[in-house]
């Protein structure tokens, strides 16, 4: 069980030892100091670099917000305001706190904050992970004329898949969704112009605003009414082809 590591800062000691006690009973909380002010957080943060921060909003000298503005944007640990009021939440979110917690609360609020930290973690060191192993991956080929193997973040876990995997990809609001040739569809967090522009232009051909097919998927071309096509799958998959992609009609016939 992969620990996180946590920092609470609060100038008063029986406000950290209330957020200390809630936290007792969670397996995966590592407590690894406390702080009463402002200055001795920033330190401690930089220095043994916690994973997640309970932050007092309102401390003498140093509040909350400024200790978050003195560390690195692209590093900072995922930030749970604690405070007793309420008209500090839009300076905290403006910073991307994950959590605003008002006093005083029980230890289930306290533990959700928690979770929604850990889950924001977690999330980030996937994405670390994917970049890392695309980069491996690109390395171990070099200057290739199209994509070989591609990783996708889904779910928490990284899938390996190949281009002649994919069958077709549908954009579904902040998501994509990838039908695949011999498994289930896969979900990304991803924009179709993205992934468009991951697999290249080879093998892949946009059809609509929605969707790109895998130019051999394509089985046939069927004319509709005024002009327009509808292209038909080999597995049965009928998508309508734009007006404004009718370019991309040679595609489907070119070897």
């Amino acid at each position: 069980m992969t620990k996180l590591r946590v920092l609470i800062v609060d100038d008063e000691p029986l406000a950290r030892e209330r957020v200390r006690a809630l936290l007792a009973g969670e397996p995966t909380a590592e407590i690894i100091a406390e702080c009463g002010n402002g200055p001795d957080a920033v330190a401690a943060i930089k220095q043994q670099r916690p994973d997640v921060v309970f932050l007092d909003m309102q401390m003498p000298g140093c509040d909350g917000l400024k200790v978050v503005g003195e560390l690195p944007a692209d590093d900072r640990p995922a930030i749970v305001f604690v405070t007793a009021h309420d008209r500090f939440a839009v300076e905290a979110f403006s910073v991307h706190a994950t959590d605003y917690l008002l006093k005083p609360f029980d230890q289930e609020r306290l533990l959700l904050a928690y979770k929604r930290a850990a889950d924001q973690i977690r999330a980030r060191r996937a994405g670390d992970l994917n970049t890392k192993l695309e980069s491996l991956l690109a390395d171990a080929s070099p200057a290739p004329k199209k994509p070989g193997r591609l990783a996708f973040k889904s779910d928490g876990r990284v899938v390996f898949l190949k281009p002649e995997d994919i069958v077709w990809v549908e954009a579904a609001d902040n998501y994509v969704l990838l039908h695949l040739a011999d498994a289930p569809r896969l979900m990304l967090r991803d924009t179709l112009s993205s992934l468009e522009e991951r697999l290249g232009s080879t093998d892949f051909v946009r059809v609509n605003r929605s969707a790109i097919v895998r130019v051999e998927q394509v089985k046939e071309l069927q004319p509709t009414f005024h002009g327009d096509y509808t292209v038909v799958l080999r597995d049965g998959t009928r998508l309508p082809l734009s007006r404004s992609y009718r370019g991309q009609l040679e595609r489907f016939t070119a070897e």
